[in-house]
């Protein structure tokens, strides 16, 4: 089957080499064509020879600015003949935007499905992603048996938005445990107890977590190359907070959380894994 993929920073370039090593025939295209790396693939000229090309065509965007431009641009994939394709978007996209991003899609013929995903580059690579998807039924249907190569678990959640919604909501708890097992560890850290019993500890007590399991490594190597950067975890829950306030609904650990991780910008590591938020409570206590 020929599949069409855009994207290649970290998560992407995970997910189109799954896609690729289950034996799909992938046509790509990238602006930065060296990020497609080794993977077995088909570059073409453009996104729009990518969509032409293929029934359905994966984005594995930054954020919701540039899927527009993919899609809505003045050399957008909208502005050529792509009725009854499949757009699967694993974006974490703005909901606003995001909304925008399906009726654009319906009005042209064009099937949309946002998909944004839990997890990121490890479980990627060995097909154990969460997928959630909302969009129209029938797409989802051509579209789950790739999914399937992709994830663990897949969640239809049909009304346009709420994969979106949900997404950010698990990102909030993403961020929240990521932040508070990196204080504890570098507390106590502080009060004279190593790093790695401290981790030990916790991961048979209370910091017992997925988070923990995948990032413990991570910290007790000091190793924050990024699998999921502290910018997007950012432009996250700040995308919840915009949702927040459009429906008046207090979210309070939020505002905090936020802006611990804004300030990895000022320190300049935001492009770093999220889990080195574990720099910021370690030199704040030196």
């Amino acid at each position: 089957m020929k599949l069409g993929f855009l994207g290649f920073g970290n998560l992407g370039k995970a997910i189109a080499t799954r896609l690729s090593e289950c034996g799909y025939d992938l046509y790509v295209w990238n602006r930065t064509p060296s990020k497609i790396g080794s993977i077995k693939a088909n570059t073409l000229s453009s996104p729009e020879a990518v969509v032409n090309e293929c029934s359905m065509t994966f984005l594995c965007l930054f954020d919701s600015d540039a899927v527009e431009t993919l899609l809505l641009g003045e050399k957008g994939i909208l502005k050529t003949n792509c009725t009854d394709k499949i757009i699967i978007d694993f974006t974490t996209n703005s909901y606003k935007k995001v909304l925008n991003f399906h009726e654009e899609c319906n009005k042209r013929n064009l099937y949309y499905l946002e998909s944004p995903v839990l997890g990121s580059v490890v479980p990627a690579r060995q097909g154990n992603l969460t997928i959630l998807v909302s969009g129209k039924s029938e797409a989802f249907e051509k579209v789950k048996p790739v999914l399937e190569s992709l994830g663990k678990h897949i969640f239809y959640l049909e009304k346009p938005g709420k994969a979106t919604q949900m997404k950010l909501v698990n990102n909030l708890v993403l961020g929240s445990f990521m932040a508070t097992i990196a204080e504890s560890i570098a507390t106590a850290e502080k009060l004279g107890i190593s790093k790695e019993q401290a981790i030990e500890i916790l991961s048979v007590g209370g910091g017992d977590s997925l988070v923990l399991r995948a990032k413990k490594e991570k910290i007790l190597n000091e190793d924050f190359s990024t699998h999921f950067s502290n910018a997007l975890i950012y432009k996250d829950i700040n995308c919840l907070q915009e949702i927040a306030y459009d429906n008046k609904i207090p979210i309070f650990t939020a505002s905090l959380i936020k802006e611990l991780y804004a300030s990895t910008f000022t320190q300049n590591f935001h492009e770093e894994d999220f889990s080195s938020i574990y720099k910021l409570f370690k030199n704040n206590l030196r």
